[in-house]
């Protein structure tokens, strides 16, 4: 196939259509474009889809988690039991409650945090586990919740990417969606490479209905009375700030695209496993691959499909023949501890008292976590994917590996 002909293939695709754009329409005609009816819909409607009590919109998945830890009671110097690998926002909001992150490490086969270190890791000053569930697939957060219960301490689940995906939290338990939620709080992202986008935006989902008003209170600047409330209200009436506020609101127009892509979410996910069970099949036996895991108690909606590399296997070399061949990859998912930012952040990897020891950008401790980032790479996987996208992406990935070994000698 010619460089003319030869069709590109991301590494993610949102499936939007003519309801996405008719509901945006809709909502610039009633003239309220910011947080307003729509808001107030698809909060209702995710959280009757989800079976949580509580959903709250906001403005990212980072704001959302930033309110779960303010929720959580975290505060400056508490530390919070968390994964370096994940993206930086899991940490970051820690940072922005002043708090301290410690980092645990992974199980390599789902890239999640390992329930044992995470009850090594706790300190007298630990306050809350923000566990994540990594590219949709479920981490075990029921053995979070058990060690939050135990140990006295709040669990968060970093649920960015896991809309749709499910567990059974006992034996013989009925499958639950992620968010229902399990621990104390779970929340979620719409960002584009999400399965739900709504251009970017958030949610928190929660049973504790005081949480739930605080977060309603805090993203909308502490303001006592909602604007929709003041607006539609026959008498004039004064709100007050009574505390420190954010302002982390969803608008009416991502809203509107949320609730058409809520009718899209059973579909959505059901071709992403279809895909997923494909790559699975056909990837079997690749030399140099390793195919992700998904434990018998999980389903994840694959938001991703992450796949490990033999250590012989220069990760940079795969993805640019991939590149080169017109397919977009990513590398495996990064590892805060390492990043620049972090040189100058105060954090632990849960191996004592104080910060970690080890040389600059590596650790010890999380040395699966480390491998994960370094030696595996993200395939492409979205709604519209074709069966002859997944054969030459396996196509070009094979190629990819001998070509790698090939410079590696």
């Amino acid at each position: 196939m010619s460089g003319a002909e030869r069709k590109n293939i991301p590494l993610a695709k949102p499936w939007l259509g003519e309801s996405e754009a008719a509901a945006v329409c809709a909502a610039l005609a009633s003239g309220w474009i910011t947080q307003g009816p729509r808001v107030a819909a698809f909060e209702r409607e995710f959280a009757a889809h989800l079976g949580a009590p509580h959903a709250c919109a906001v403005s990212s998945c980072t704001t959302a988690l930033h309110l779960a830890l303010l929720a959580a009671g975290v505060q400056p110097d508490d530390e919070v039991i968390t994964a370096s690998h994940s993206f930086i926002a899991t940490a970051n909001s820690v940072r922005y409650c002043g708090a301290i992150p410690v980092f645990v490490d992974i199980e390599p086969g789902t890239f999640n945090m390992r329930p044992e270190l995470v009850e090594q890791a706790i300190t007298p000053r630990t306050r809350a586990i923000l566990c994540v569930h990594q590219m949709g697939m479920p981490c075990e957060v029921a053995a979070m919740v058990e060690i939050g219960n135990r140990r006295g301490l709040r669990v968060i689940e970093d649920a960015a990417c896991a809309i749709g995906s499910q567990i059974r939290p006992g034996a013989g338990a009925a499958w639950e969606h992620i968010g229902k939620p399990i621990g104390d709080v779970a929340c979620f992202s719409f960002h584009p490479r999400k399965v739900l986008t709504t251009g970017d935006g958030g949610m928190l989902t929660t049973a504790h209905a005081d949480w739930d008003a605080q977060f309603r209170l805090w993203r909308q600047h502490g303001m006592s009375v909602p604007d929709a409330v003041r607006h539609g209200n026959p008498k004039v009436i004064f709100e007050s700030y009574d505390c420190l506020g954010y302002n982390y609101r969803m608008t009416d127009l991502q809203a509107a695209i949320g609730l058409e892509q809520l009718k899209r979410l059973d579909t959505l996910i059901s071709r992403r496993r279809i895909l997923a069970a494909r790559y699975h099949q056909i990837l079997d036996g690749l030399p140099g691959v390793t195919r992700p895991y998904e434990p018998a108690w999980a389903r994840s909606n694959w938001q991703s499909y992450c796949v490990g590399l033999d250590k012989d296997l220069d990760q940079r070399t795969v993805m640019q023949h991939m590149l080169d061949e017109g397919i977009a990859t990513r590398r495996g998912i990064m590892c805060t501890h390492t990043e620049p930012a972090y040189r100058n952040e105060p954090w632990s990897c849960g191996s004592g008292p104080g910060p970690c020891e080890c040389p600059e950008s590596s650790c010890k401790k999380l040395s699966a976590s480390e491998h994960a980032h370094r030696y595996s790479i993200v395939l492409p996987l979205y709604h519209e994917m074709t069966d002859a996208d997944q054969d030459r992406v396996v196509t070009e990935l094979a190629q990819a590996c001998r070509k790698a070994r090939e410079v590696a000698r």
